[in-house]
């Protein structure tokens, strides 16, 4: 869980680096799309669109770019049909790897993201191998030297969260995702900024990681998600927060 945590942490401080370089307006706005595609494009009445333009708003992006990305998604403009596949795998010293992706190619993706793997200790498993080592659920973080542990309990139990629990720097509050939405925007209405805030695959358990399997682990999750056709990459290590501060810097 702690791993999950940490690096949800650092994929945040790095989106709005990343951003700058248009990748994560590139997967943002592949997942408008299809989300689009697949619920309409009503955010009131498709939950996925509306958290994928939320999203997008909180990187910036421009409302033309939103509405173009939602126009294609149904039809009312041309554009690539994405398929979305999951591929599960392993990392070194066996952590549990999901990898989600949307691709007008799978073929040629599944040849990069193998070999992805096999170049960082890790391997590309059959479909199941991993899968069930998680539990969707809503994970929002808050920054725990900006807020006391009993305001935001109290915001988020009254919203309908599963759980809060401190971990290192931050407070982690999880939701059954239906619920994901309501206990998000009653943080906010609170008056607290969350650090992220996101539906995703929580890790019930988890692999500790130290030296080079903890380096060689790192590098693939971030080969892994700056892939381009790669929208989430979850995985189940526990690496120690100044380990992987350092090795991320």
């Amino acid at each position: 869980m702690s791993g999950h945590s940490k690096w949800a942490g650092i994929k945040h401080k790095k989106a709005k680096v990343d951003a700058q370089r248009g990748r994560v307006f590139t997967k943002i706005i592949r997942e408008i799309t299809v989300a689009a595609r697949v619920g309409g494009g009503d955010p009131g009445g498709n939950p996925r669109l509306r958290t994928a333009i939320q999203a997008a708003r909180a990187v910036n992006m421009p409302a033309e770019n939103i509405e173009r990305a939602v126009k294609k998604g149904t039809g009312e403009l041309e554009g690539v049909s994405y398929e979305e596949i999951s591929y599960e795998g392993y990392g070194p010293g066996g952590v549990a790897v999901l990898v989600e992706v949307m691709t007008d190619n799978k073929n040629r993706t599944v040849g990069e993201i193998r070999k992805l793997f096999s170049k960082n200790g890790g391997s590309l498993g059959e479909v199941g191998c991993v899968g069930f080592l998680f539990e969707k659920k809503g994970h929002i973080q808050v920054d725990a030297a900006k807020v006391e542990e009993d305001r935001l309990l109290s915001v988020a139990l009254e919203a309908g969260a599963e759980d809060l629990r401190r971990e290192e720097s931050v407070y982690v509050v999880t939701t059954v995702p239906r619920d994901f939405e309501k206990v998000r925007d009653a943080i906010v209405k609170s008056g607290i900024q969350p650090l992220s805030a996101e539906i995703t695959m929580v890790p019930k358990s988890s692999v500790k990681l130290e030296g080079k399997p903890a380096e060689q682990m790192l590098r693939l999750m971030e080969e892994l998600e700056e892939h381009d056709d790669v929208q989430h990459v979850y995985a189940n290590f526990d690496i120690p927060e100044e380990i992987m501060a350092a090795m991320t810097a």
